[in-house]
This record gives C-alpha cells, sequence and structure tokens, in this order.
C-alpha cells in the first residue's frame, strides 16, 4: 500500500535524556501550497494517539484550514506508529529499551522538519488538540522568533499534577494485562486495551454528556455499544507499546523543562510572544479550564475563550459535533484575520 505521507530522516538524533537515537525519522503531510513568500504556513501537530488522518476533518476548503490559502503541514507525533516508535523501531529499542522523547525534542525536531527540509522560517499558525495544543505552546516558548500565532485546543502548557495521576490510571489499566512483561508487550494486550479504552470513557466525555445521553444521538444503541464500538475500538487499532510512549511524553510535557528555561515556567509562558488563542473545553475533566487561566496570565499576548460544550475533551476534537466545529472554526478564522 502506498504511503499518503513524506518522511523526513533525521539521522542519530541526541535527546534531551542523553540518549541517542539512531536512524530517526519523521512521518509528515502537507496540504495546500507555499506561496511565494513563504507566509501561508500553518502547523497542526496530532494528539495522543492519533496519526495525521485522524485530524484531517478540520482541514477543507471554506474553514478556518482552508488548503486553498494555507500551506498546512502535519508532523506525526513520535511514538504514533507513523514518526519514529517502539512499533517500527529497530530491535536495539525493543524490550523497554526505546528511549523517551520529550515534548521539547518533538517540537525542535519539527522545526528542523520547517527549516532544512521545507525552507521555512515563519510560522502563521500552530493549532493543535490535546498534545497537539501542547505541542502548539512548545512551538511558542521554544521557538517565539519564528512562531506569529498560536491555538492551543484542550491542551497545557504544563501538564498539571492531576492530569499525570490520571495518565497513572490508565497505563495501570493496560499494564495489568498479562502480556506486559518486563518494560513491554510481548503480544497485543486485548484485555488490557479494553480496560485503558473503558476507563478513558469516563475522563474523555464529561457526565453532562452522560447524562444527556449524547451517545445515542450520534448512533450508539445503548451506552454497552458505544463503549465497544467507539472507545475500544479506537484504541484497539494502536500498538500499545506506542501508547505508552506518547503516554510518557503526555506525562512530562513541560515548555520550561529544557536547556533554554532550566524549569522557569513563568519566564517560559512570558516569553510566548505569538498572539494566542487557548481554548479549553468549559467541561473537560484533565485539561482544566484553571490551569489555562493561570497560564495565560502569564503570557503577555494571549486571550482565554473556553469552549461553551458538554463534550468534555472531546470539544476540542468534535468530528462528531457540528456545534463545537462551527466554534473552533470561528475563533480560528478570527485568529488568522488579527494582524500581528
Amino acid at each position: 500500500m502506498s504511503k499518503d505521507y513524506d518522511v523526513l530522516e533525521l539521522g542519530d538524533v541526541v535527546l534531551q535524556s542523553g540518549m541517542t537515537f539512531r536512524g530517526a525519522f519523521l512521518a509528515y503531510k502537507t496540504y495546500g501550497r507555499l506561496n511565494a513568500d513563504k507566509s501561508n504556513v500553518i502547523v497542526y501537530p496530532t494528539s495522543y494517539g492519533a496519526q495525521h488522518v485522524d485530524t484531517e476533518w478540520l482541514i477543507k476548503p471554506g474553514w478556518a484550514l482552508d488548503p486553498t490559502k494555507y500551506f498546512i503541514v502535519i508532523p506525526n507525533m513520535f511514538g504514533n506508529g507513523l514518526s519514529t516508535s517502539p512499533s517500527n523501531a529497530p530491535a536495539t529499542y525493543a524490550r523497554g529499551r526505546y528511549p523517551h522523547f520529550t515534548m521539547t525534542d518533538n517540537v525542535r525536531l519539527q522545526q528542523r522538519l520547517l527549516r532544512d527540509a521545507l525552507g521555512i522560517s515563519r510560522i502563521k499558525l500552530v493549532v493543535g488538540f490535546s498534545m497537539g495544543g501542547q505541542q502548539a505552546f512548545h512551538w511558542g516558548a521554544l521557538f517565539p522568533e519564528m512562531v506569529e500565532r498560536i491555538a492551543p485546543i484542550c491542551g497545557s502548557a504544563k501538564t498539571s499534577l492531576h492530569n499525570f495521576v490520571f495518565l497513572e490510571g490508565i497505563k495501570a489499566a493496560l499494564t495489568a494485562d498479562p502480556n506486559w512483561q518486563d518494560g513491554w508487550f510481548v503480544a497485543t494486550p486485548v484485555r488490557g486495551l479494553r480496560a485503558f479504552a473503558r476507563v478513558y470513557a469516563g475522563w474523555g466525555l464529561s457526565q453532562d454528556f452522560y447524562r444527556e445521553r449524547l451517545h445515542e444521538k450520534i448512533g450508539y444503541s445503548s451506552l454497552e455499544d458505544f463503549l465497544v464500538h467507539s472507545w475500544e475500538a479506537n484504541f484497539m487499532r494502536r500498538d500499545a507499546n506506542n501508547l505508552l510512549a506518547m503516554l510518557w511524553t503526555w506525562q512530562h510535557a513541560d515548555i520550561s523543562a529544557n536547556d533554554r528555561y532550566n524549569g522557569d515556567l513563568a519566564r517560559a509562558l512570558g516569553a510566548i510572544t505569538a498572539k494566542a488563542l487557548v481554548m479549553p473545553s468549559e467541561t473537560d475533566l484533565y485539561f482544566r479550564v484553571e490551569d489555562n487561566r493561570r497560564e495565560v496570565a502569564r503570557m503577555p499576548n494571549a486571550e482565554l475563550r473556553p469552549i461553551p460544550s458538554i463534550w468534555g475533551h472531546r470539544a476540542g476534537n468534535p468530528a462528531q459535533n457540528p456545534e463545537d466545529q462551527a466554534f473552533l472554526n470561528r475563533a480560528l478564522t478570527e485568529l488568522l484575520e488579527v494582524p500581528v
């Protein structure tokens, strides 16, 4: 089967951990055409468990991410199965030897893609959902001279302690499977993936979503049908070792955890000069509005605009939710039109 994406060979990459990943590569897809002065670039990183095809719904003519106007680049996050991941790494990195890629590692290597492979020195917008939103924050802090605008959607500049604990819960459910041996899944952990998905289903959507039985309104015949055919089916598509690798990256996301800011989160937030539109969901259970409120207060050019939705975290990725789609589309269109 032919690939619908490109790959940048990165060679030997020294990670923040001090380990060298030999033969790393970054998968990416582009949409639209780069204009003559290279001023129409939008970077749209992937989220947890997602690949570029899972986020394409936001890219269409007439919408904010219009490929007839903009040159849109989706870099696939390390660990997602297309870029360097446990599932495609050499045997040297198997059996628990896969080195961790931080969010800073991800964004610094994405910058190599933009600068070296595509010849881009200025980015009109970095937009992303969830872990993609965390990458948008990192772009703004690590490369403020390149980025004009950022739009983190249901993400954060630093993973909160409560968010970390939520992730510990789903990780424990997954690794309780008997196929977890010596820091590695030796076979597909069907039992663990199903448990992982059911725990996640309680966090990814709000209490209000379930109270209103919205799962029935989007085509599921019962709650069990929704859990099996939405949540379990989604995670059963993914490699379990990849899910754990991305989960580690999520847990340790912090725009100040690098040699530029040395753990000074306030300084890192203050360095984000891009025009920022930060959009949490009012009912997100783990990327909380209050966390974003505190971050925005330290950013010099930022607005907090919560999504008024009962879809919880999924309000930021509303492929089945036209109302929240319209909210995000209006907000991003407005942001792209604001002079910087």
